[in-house]
């Protein structure tokens, strides 16, 4: 298997709930920074994103929590495709948090798509940041996904 994508982060004290940990909130967009950077990181910026007029929509996402994450502490957010359409329209994501010590803290699994930001519908990618998707480290249980482009009959 590939080496995993993964990004450093903190958790900062606008991540921490009422208990003094880490907010199921703040774990979503932790891993949306890891995200988008692994994309920057391929040639697509944000910028390239609203040059496109191409936006990702999440569908679901699915939290499994194991540690705590309390303030300051240093984590690290790795990537994983867990599956994706043939025509990159609809994606299945991975991502682990594990704290500095080694701890795996907490999983997220989320499936999402593209949507063009004009038309407000959901659409198949550019080639380019199809080919982004596909050359990301995958999962063991990895699978192909159906489309998300609605076909006229």
């Amino acid at each position: 298997m590939e080496p995993q994508h993964s990004l450093k982060l903190y958790a900062g004290w606008g991540d921490m709930d009422w208990n003094s940990h880490m907010a199921n909130t703040a774990y979503l967009n932790k891993v949306v920074d890891a995200r988008v950077t692994m994309l920057a990181e391929r040639g697509f910026p944000l910028t390239e994103f609203v040059r496109l007029r191409l936006g990702v929509v999440i569908m679901k996402d699915e939290l499994e929590y194991r540690r705590e994450v309390k303030w300051m502490d240093e984590i690290n957010i790795t990537f994983l495709v867990a599956g994706l359409a043939s025509d990159g329209s609809r994606f299945k994501v991975k991502n682990e948090i594990f704290r500095s010590d080694g701890e795996l803290c907490a999983k997220v699994t989320s499936i999402g798509g593209f949507m063009n930001l004009d038309a407000r519908k959901l659409v198949a990618p550019p080639e380019s940041i199809l080919e982004a998707y596909r050359s990301l480290p995958r999962t063991e249980d990895y699978v192909e996904l159906p489309s998300s482009i609605k076909t006229k009959d």
